[in-house]
């Protein structure tokens, strides 16, 4: 017992493989509901085939009991002529049993027809369980591709989104962001360190220049206008 579950445990994962092998499950799902389709028309059609026969095998049966009692009235004709004197007693009588043998010859017929007529409505009625029990799975199977097509969309969605998440951690996008953002804040700090040394040079430059000199540079031209000033007086 344990080796045949076993060995169907062993099928199943063969099965399941060659299900993991397929370039694209819906599209073999769909060829595959495409080849019933093709099943249940050839179905269709032997089904139409078997209830024609059926009736045509039942209309045989009825025409058969027809000409049985056409014959049975000819015999019964055929009598009433030899009452009549139409016809000597004895003509009429032998006429009469043909006519009667070939009455019960076609009801045996008849019988037999009808016993083929009554197997061909079998398989008939039959065939037509499976075409309805066909198209119901056909029509179930559709329904049930449609939604695992939605659901493989949706999957497919999410599987992307969480590869692109996962592309990012493995990418280290977001380390990358950091060392920008520390490298920015260290050129904006550096930039701020120059622009205060560029000032501290300058206020130190203006400071040495004060000191050496710089006030004396307004003195002088003090006294430059000074001397023009009394230069005009003398004149």
């Amino acid at each position: 017992m344990n080796i045949f579950k076993r060995i169907f445990r062993i099928g199943q994962a063969e099965i399941h493989a060659v299900v993991d092998k397929m370039e694209d499950p819906i599209k073999m799902t769909e060829q595959g509901i495409r080849e019933m389709k093709e099943d249940l028309e050839q179905s269709l059609e032997a089904y139409a085939k078997v209830k024609a026969l059926a009736i045509r095998t039942q209309n045989n049966c009825e025409k058969k009991k027809e000409e049985a009692n056409e014959f049975e009235n000819k015999a019964i004709l055929l009598l009433q002529k030899a009452q009549k004197g139409e016809l000597t007693t004895e003509k009429a009588e032998g006429l009469a049993k043909e006519a009667l043998l070939l009455k019960k010859q076609l009801l045996i017929e008849a019988g037999e027809l009808e016993k083929q007529a009554v197997i061909h409505q079998s398989s008939a009625d039959e065939l037509h369980k499976n075409v309805d029990i066909l198209k119901f799975n056909i029509s179930k199977w559709e329904s049930e591709l449609s939604t695992l097509k939605a659901r493989v969309k949706v999957s497919n969605a999410a599987k992307m989104v969480n590869k692109q998440l996962a592309n990012i951690d493995s990418n280290s996008t977001i380390s990358m962001l950091e060392r920008m953002k520390e490298k920015v804040e260290e050129d904006e700090a550096l930039a701020k360190a120059h622009g205060e040394i560029a000032t501290s040079n300058k206020s130190k430059i203006d400071e040495i220049n004060e000191n050496l000199g710089g006030s004396n540079s307004v003195n002088n031209e003090l006294e430059e206008l000074k001397r023009k000033l009394n230069g005009d007086a003398e004149i």
